[in-house]
């Protein structure tokens, strides 16, 4: 029993400072002043932030909330089912008429699915993910950050030509690695979010589970965009979010809150107004100034790196097994530096 009290003290110390830092980060995602403070800075931020309010929630929402609280209870009005509108001692005498109605209803509300809900999802998952690169690209602006891009001229030598030659070999093989990095980080996100999925079927702690994943999924979205736009390597990444987990878990919860407990489509309208936000206050996080140090940890000490990205990372390079071996190194390559 002695020799067990300080790993129990330990473990209780652990899980307070996690406690904490899970708290820190679910305060930090919640400071949406942020978002007002970069919006008086950019104009451009302002609008395509309004852009996205007006999309997803006054035209999507706005068309789910008409087609839920008009358009089916006018259907069923005009179109009864069994216990609204006809008593039960009519219906074996309209038994035939109820199936009809039945099926012209449903298949009603399924057009106007396919023909409205579905197209305006698709149109509006594609243009609002370009206007968050946007929103992403305008809030960093807006903090008064160098443009990631900026190379220093005054290192180079304007006589030499071999330093020119020198100079767009290495521009070029940046630009090589930069879209390795994307599409390996894309595969990698995608394979992650197929972890995701599955975690919800599991019994019992599948939807705590989903929860967390979901959590920290979001998370590395709101914050993937300001590294994107620092130029951080994948790998010192991926190292910064595993060693901050909890932090991270707290930053991603708010997110998860406000679309757990919908149905997938309004879900979606809701994070579609949300995420944008969430974007921002990354964007105007401190967070992760350390990452750009090369420190592994923030505020985390003794928590260690958590391996959240393990198996995602692994199915990945099962993937890339099926490609031809050159590409294969090309993408570790790229990976690792």
């Amino acid at each position: 029993m002695d020799s067990a009290e300080p790993l129990i003290k330990d473990l209780g110390e652990k899980a307070r400072r996690a406690s904490q830092l899970w708290l820190e980060g679910f305060i930090d995602a919640c400071c949406l002043h942020r978002v007002v403070i970069l919006c008086r800075r950019s104009k451009k931020l302002l609008i395509r932030t309004g852009q996205c309010f007006l999309l997803n929630g006054l035209i999507f929402l706005g068309s789910l909330l008409i087609l839920n609280s008009v358009v089916i209870p006018t259907l069923q009005w005009i179109l009864p089912d069994q216990q609204s509108m006809i008593g039960s001692h009519k219906l074996a005498a309209f038994g035939g008429a109820l199936k009809l109605y039945s099926f012209l209803r449903h298949g009603l509300i399924q057009l106007f699915y396919l023909f409205w809900f579905y197209p305006m999802y698709i149109f509006s998952f594609i243009l609002s993910n370009i206007w968050y690169n946007d929103i992403a690209k305008h809030g960093f602006a807006a903090m008064g950050q160098s443009e990631p891009t900026a190379v220093d001229s005054s290192g180079l030598n304007d006589g030499s030509s071999n330093a020119a030659q020198t100079g767009k070999s290495i521009g070029l093989g940046r630009v090589v690695i930069g879209i390795g990095e994307q599409l390996y980080s894309l595969l990698l996100i995608n394979s992650f979010f197929l972890e995701v999925y599955a975690t919800g079927f599991l019994p019992f702690v599948g939807k705590t589970l989903n929860f967390m994943l979901l959590s920290w999924m979001y998370a590395y979205y709101c914050f993937e965009y300001k590294w994107n736009l620092s130029e951080v390597s994948l790998d010192r990444r991926l190292d910064f979010f595993e060693s901050n987990w909890a932090f991270f878990a707290g930053f991603g919860s708010p997110c998860v809150l406000a679309i757990f407990f919908f149905s997938p489509l309004v879900s979606y309208g809701v994070m579609a107004i949300l995420f944008p936000l969430f974007v921002l206050t990354a964007t105007g996080s401190v967070a992760e100034k350390d990452i750009y140090s090369q420190r592994t940890t923030w505020k985390c000490a003794g928590l260690g790196r958590l391996p959240i990205f393990y198996a995602a990372n692994t199915l990945s390079m099962k993937l890339l097994t099926l490609f031809p071996h050159e590409s294969q190194e090309k993408m570790q390559q790229n990976k690792e530096l």
